[in-house]
């Protein structure tokens, strides 16, 4: 397990403030092993795409500079035009090739860590200057690990490039009998293919390197428990906070609660200061179940997602009272008022009936029955 200064075991998971911290100093899991791999193979396979159009070039160039004449040689004007000339297209023929690199650069290294821009990473830090920590970064694990990634390369490398030396041979003994321009395409050919598989080769280091770096990161922002509860005390603790997350939680209840207002069966009013909205599912549900209440704005909200979605509206301040004060969101209304609710349900049926043209029109709203131990007067 990793100490901190006070010798204390940093065994906790780092927390999500420990991690931004962190990423708002520019500390993030980068591999160059990924990096530097990546490079070399966007350019190999740059070089290969592009290594015909850079073999014409090379032909192009040298056949315009190898035709000067004496006299022209002699004048800055012609040399002047010609070395510029060349220069254009040799860069025109490379601009493949650059931007292969360019996009490797940009990218693959983000794919580890992500993207990270930090004004902090920039500043000089004086800490780095001590011999001592320098003394101790030298034995560490991550120096260590640099020093096998070093050794494991120079050993693929050098075992890859004799293999590939080997199985080319005889295409290399055959260049000196080829035609300068064939000579020169086959061994650019050849050049491209080995730097692509060397490059391949080398995604072996980078597959260790990277698991490596994202377990080095995590264990450098590990956390001890004492860490860990001064930083709940410092969040949690804060009132500010508390009353950001309780304002956070009665929003999200609020809009879950709006949200279920279409699909109420009713909603009783009192009318300008109470409103509840109640559903009932007989295949479902023992009872009527509150789905949303509300008081002055909260009522007026509810009454207006009401209105929007059709959803009946009926004046009863004792009822309306009582429901709101005696039952819970989401819970069954109480036993106490199930006569109550079940003749509002049975008027809002009734009503609804009269207005499609199948039944009686049950008059105004008559008072619904509400027990003396479940009244609420305002």
């Amino acid at each position: 397990m990793a100490e901190n200064d006070d010798g204390q075991e940093r065994s906790e998971e780092p927390t999500q403030k420990k991690m931004q911290e962190a990423r708002e100093k520019g500390q993030i899991p980068r591999s160059k092993e990924l990096g530097g791999v990546a490079v070399m193979i966007f350019g190999a396979a740059g070089l290969l795409m592009s290594g015909g159009m850079l073999f014409d070039t090379a032909q192009d160039v040298f056949q315009l500079n190898y035709d000067l004449t004496r006299d022209e040689l002699m004048n800055p004007d012609v040399m002047v035009t010609s070395l510029v000339s060349s220069a254009q297209k040799a860069f025109s023929s490379l601009i493949p090739f650059y931007l292969a690199l360019l996009l490797a650069a940009l990218m693959i290294p983000p794919l580890v860590g992500g993207l990270n821009f930090s004004s902090k990473a920039l500043m000089p830090k004086f800490s780095k200057m001590n011999p001592l920590k320098g003394l101790k970064r030298m034995f560490s694990t991550q120096s260590l690990m640099e020093i096998l990634k070093a050794v494991s390369k120079f050993g693929l490398v050098a075992t890859v490039a004799i293999l590939i030396l080997e199985s080319n041979r005889t295409r290399f003994m055959a260049l000196g009998f080829m035609p300068p321009h064939e000579a020169m395409s086959e061994g650019i050919s050849i050049v491209a293919w080995a730097l692509f598989i060397l490059s391949c080769t080398l995604l072996l280091v980078a597959a260790i390197d990277v698991p490596f770096q994202l377990y080095q990161h995590n264990k450098q922002l590990k956390m001890t428990k004492q860490e860990v509860k001064d930083e709940y005390k410092d969040t949690e603790g804060k009132p500010e906070v508390k009353g950001k997350q309780r304002a956070k939680q009665r929003e999200i209840a609020q809009s879950r609660m709006m949200a279920a207002v279409p699909d109420a069966d009713v909603v009783i009013t009192n009318p300008s200061h109470y409103a509840v909205a109640l559903k009932y599912d007989p295949k479902k549900m023992l009872a009527p179940i509150l789905v949303a209440k509300g008081a002055d704005h909260i009522a007026m909200q509810i009454k207006k997602v009401a209105l929007a979605n059709d959803v009946m509206i009926l004046n009863s301040p004792p009822l309306a009272r009582s429901i709101y004060y005696h039952t819970e969101l989401e819970r069954e209304i109480p036993q106490g008022l199930f006569l109550a609710v079940a003749q509002v349900l049975a008027y809002v049926y009734q009503l609804e009936q009269f207005q499609q043209g199948k039944g009686p029109n049950p008059g105004s709203v008559p008072d619904f029955p509400v027990p003396e131990d479940l009244r609420k007067d305002q």
